[in-house]
């Protein structure tokens, strides 16, 4: 879809619609855990449930206005495909982090909690890195390849996937820097702590990056290959 609006309000829809999504998954993780009795598959299934839902309506929302990237791992493959200038790019990252931590303190408001914190939820280990490369990894590919020859399938192939991926992989599937960035100031369910924020956001670059490759070539028409 084409994008036609100026930048203001390319970069307003990028804040709000990431700032919605981290009240959804700040939201939603304090809900399940505070009524769920201590089951954290049940716990985990509303964040799920919640999370994926809310990426088909935001995306569907934003995105013939700002592209919905509503991830600097988007941002950055995109600036990368000539699709978004490098200064433009930029903006869309700042304003991405800036988003998602409002969103984050959003939550807390509602949910009664202390509007800053930090969170003290080790994620780490090599597993958990591998788990986050695959989670963006596949971001990236379903983005690439709906958008290549569904468009319009593009936000409920984005919604089901994270759902998905919240489950086949260790880490709950983050698969965004600036998610990454917000969670870990929220000591809650979806928390993270910020000594495990910096291998995550690496394995996510690594991963956009790698799907930006792989796909690239896969999706290449015979003259685009030939062309190279």
């Amino acid at each position: 879809m084409t994008v036609i609006f100026d930048a203001p309000r390319r970069l307003a829809a990028e804040a709000l619609g990431i700032a919605l999504l981290l009240a959804v998954v700040i939201g939603s993780g304090i809900m399940g855990e505070r009524l769920a009795g201590g089951n954290v598959a049940i716990a985990l299934l509303g964040n799920t449930l919640a999370t994926g839902a809310a990426l088909v309506v935001l995306i569907s929302l934003f995105e013939p206005i700002s592209g919905a990237h509503f991830n600097p791992a988007v941002t950055l493959v995109m600036a990368l495909r000539r699709e978004l200038s490098w200064p433009l790019a930029v903006a869309y990252g700042l304003a991405q982090v800036v988003g998602a931590v409002g969103g984050v303190w959003l939550a807390h408001v509602m949910f009664g909690e202390a509007i800053l914190q930090v969170s003290t939820k080790l994620r780490d280990g090599p597993g958990q890195a591998l788990s986050e490369f695959v989670a963006t990894f596949g971001l990236l590919a379903t983005i690439l390849g709906t958008s290549r020859f569904r468009p319009a399938f593009t936000p409920a192939a984005v919604g089901l996937y994270i759902t998905a991926a919240y489950w086949f992989t260790a880490s709950t599937s983050f698969a965004n820097p600036a998610v990454t960035i917000a969670r870990s100031l929220s000591d809650t369910f979806a928390g993270i702590a910020p000594s495990s924020a910096p291998a995550f956001i690496a394995a996510q670059v690594a991963g956009a990056l790698a799907a930006m490759a792989v796909f690239g070539w896969l999706l290449a028409t015979p003259s685009e290959t030939s062309a190279q």
